[in-house]
């Protein structure tokens, strides 16, 4: 994990953006860019940022927010996985691929990496694998319960998919993306 130093702001102030940020997350905005401005260096706010500017659908700046995490702290695990789940949910497999790369140093068996493990086999459009891994997955993640929900949708959309719910839904301007695009419901502008 990151280590503290005169750049990180204090853990109460993170619990206190952290509370705010649960109520609004414009306030908790606007107090992380608070804290930033006295500890520009705190990875742990960027990551905050982050993940409130991908609610927010404010996504190039979330994207800036969560490489400066990884750039300030490259040990910051969630971080890199989140920037890397970002990017690939952003159509960026390869980027996501790159960002992933030195947490392939976590054990085979651990949540992080059977993720990353899934979403890979996702991208490769291998469904089976995918499910089996992000289920192994689940089940070992007892740090970050809330991103269990997010990989439990990715599999029911990848057992839709096996299912043949997801052919019954297909339209014609949908036939040129992959199936994985349409898994991650992402569509790019052309």
């Amino acid at each position: 994990m990151m280590s503290h130093s005169d750049e990180t702001c204090d853990d109460q102030t993170i619990q206190a953006i952290l509370a705010t940020a649960a109520r609004s997350s414009e306030e908790g905005l606007t107090a992380i860019d608070g804290a930033l401005a006295e500890h520009p260096g705190d990875a742990r706010l960027h990551f905050l940022k982050g993940s409130l500017l991908i609610g927010a659908k404010r996504l190039v700046l979330a994207h800036k927010a969560l490489s400066r995490a990884v750039e300030l702290a490259p040990d910051f695990h969630i971080a890199r996985f989140q920037l890397g789940f970002f990017e690939l949910t952003s159509g960026e497999a390869q980027a996501a691929r790159e960002t992933w790369a030195p947490l392939h140093v976590l054990p085979d068996g651990h949540w992080m990496r059977l993720f990353i493990d899934g979403l890979e086999s996702l991208a490769a459009d291998r469904f089976e694998a995918c499910i089996d891994l992000l289920g192994q997955g689940i089940a070992a993640n007892t740090e970050n319960l809330p991103l269990n929900n997010d990989m439990r949708l990715i599999i029911e959309r990848c057992e839709q998919h096996l299912g043949g719910a997801w052919q019954g839904s297909q339209t014609e301007s949908d036939e040129a993306l992959s199936a994985t695009s349409l898994l991650l419901g992402q569509r790019r502008a052309h």
